[in-house]
């Protein structure tokens, strides 16, 4: 049986309205959901928080993932400081969440990928009981039982509209849909499997394509890291990454990645740097990339 979520806003002691979410029909409390904002034009919510038991450490998922468990774990940390419930819904993506921020503008992108596999899950239904997967793509079923596709190669637009249908103002549609996340990954742990063998699934993806655009064979994982961090954020391009790889040496390289992007995302950058020295010194970060079985050894 799907989950009915009853919304109720307040205002915080420092201005800021809150939302707040409760299934309908159980004891269970109440839970946060998001603070309202407004970013340039458009109004959205948006959820930072961070509960111990709900981020991502790379040391809890070691044993299934291998060392790619601490490949994305830096990201993960500068994206959201892991948090499961990330969400956001004030940009042009209307709607992004997780601890690694899939955004739903993409046609095909990692939100889109991501909500795919979160609906094979048994319990989908109950948090999405209008949406079906038919032949890998998400559809909308209305009362009649008839569907109409929400996503396709080249539009993401109408599953955007679906989860938040303007960024004009706060929708109730948005917080059901926002509740709906919040809940799935704060009670299920195959929601919070997913995120995390969907967010490995796209560095590792991603280092294939990079190695054979950049010729990354026998590169230390921090240099492959940071050109990971870097084409996922958007803050440098190809030609900046290889004219950064320019160097005989494979620590001035990873310093010169460093620099790409340091005048907009200085704290990003930092942040990055400090979490890799602490793999490193603990002994987990020390491989090098296997170009022709795309791991690191």
């Amino acid at each position: 049986m799907a989950y009915d979520f009853k919304i109720r806003s307040a205002v915080t002691s420092t201005g800021k309205t809150a939302y707040y979410a409760k299934v309908t029909g159980l004891t269970d409390p109440e839970f946060f959901v998001a603070y309202k904002t407004k970013y340039e034009e458009r109004f959205g919510l948006y959820n930072v928080s961070v509960s111990n038991n709900l981020v991502y450490n790379a040391a809890d998922y070691v044993n299934e993932f291998g060392f790619w468990a601490y490949f994305i774990e830096a990201t993960a940390k500068v994206e959201s400081q892991g948090s499961f419930l990330c969400l956001n819904t004030y940009d042009r993506a209307y709607f992004t969440f997780g601890f690694m921020q899939f955004a739903a503008h993409v046609p095909n992108g990692d939100f889109v990928r991501f909500f795919r596999k979160l609906l094979t899950l048994p319990n989908a239904l109950e948090y999405f009981p209008r949406l079906r997967l038919i032949n890998d793509r998400i559809f909308y079923k209305n009362d009649a039982g008839a569907t109409s596709q929400l996503e396709n190669d080249s539009s993401s637009q109408k599953l955007m509209e679906y989860l938040n249908p303007t960024t004009n103002e706060v929708e109730q549609q948005e917080l059901i849909c926002s509740a709906r996340f919040i809940h799935w990954a704060s009670n299920d742990p195959k929601h919070r499997r997913v995120q995390v063998e969907h967010s490995i699934s796209l560095y590792k993806e991603n280092m294939k394509k990079y190695s054979k655009r950049l010729n990354l064979n026998g590169y230390p994982a921090k240099v492959c890291f940071m050109i990971c961090d870097i084409l996922h954020q958007g803050r440098g391009t190809y030609d900046r990454i290889s004219y950064a790889l320019d160097t005989d040496s494979h620590e001035k390289a990873f310093q010169n990645l460093c620099t790409i992007g340091n005048t907009h995302y200085p704290t990003r950058i930092n942040g990055l740097k400090v979490h890799l020295k602490k793999l490193e010194q603990a002994g987990l970060f020390n491989k090098k990339y296997k170009a022709d079985t795309n791991e690191f050894v």
